[in-house]
């Protein structure tokens, strides 16, 4: 398996346009949410009879591959288990948020998966490169690993391109 540094270097070959790490910047947070958030709905409680009634809107497809998801991001050191586990934090506060004020959650994110995932498409189109995940499927967890290093890179010296 490779290291994240690893991942994170083939990841960036494809991602040195700043146009398209903006785009990224917005979109793979937004692409994670959606990916959660239609997962979320998935009620496996219920078609288990496992879990309590109480307990039922814990159980169901995105915390059920919330394990395989964070088993990866810990495989790639605790940095990477500890900013995977965020994202899965705020995105599962979010689709909780939703679900309180009776949001359509699935309609939610399936309209913004279909709108990042066109913009991650132009922004590949403006890098004159294809998505890493054509390569490997695992680029889509580094996704959000990439953002994070580039939001820090420009919190720290106000410029994108952590990767060049």
């Amino acid at each position: 398996m490779p290291t994240v540094e690893q991942y994170l270097k083939d990841y960036g070959v494809s991602h040195q346009n700043p146009t398209n790490q903006i785009i990224h910047i917005i979109c793979v947070p937004v692409i994670f949410f959606a990916c959660i958030a239609m997962a979320y709905v998935v009620p496996l409680a219920s078609w288990t009879g496992l879990v309590s009634e109480s307990s039922a809107s814990w159980f169901n497809l995105a915390t059920l591959l919330a394990i395989p998801m964070l088993v990866f991001y810990a495989l790639l050191g605790l940095r990477s288990l500890i900013v995977g586990a965020a994202w899965f934090g705020v995105s599962l506060a979010a689709c909780i948020a939703l679900e309180g004020i009776n949001a359509p959650l699935l309609e939610i994110a399936i309209a913004v998966f279909v709108i990042a995932w066109i913009g991650q498409f132009i922004g590949h189109k403006v890098e004159g490169a294809k998505p890493s995940f054509f390569k490997d499927i695992f680029f889509l967890l580094i996704g959000p690993l990439f953002v994070q290093q580039e939001f820090n890179h420009w919190v720290k010296t106000g410029s994108l391109g952590a990767q060049s």
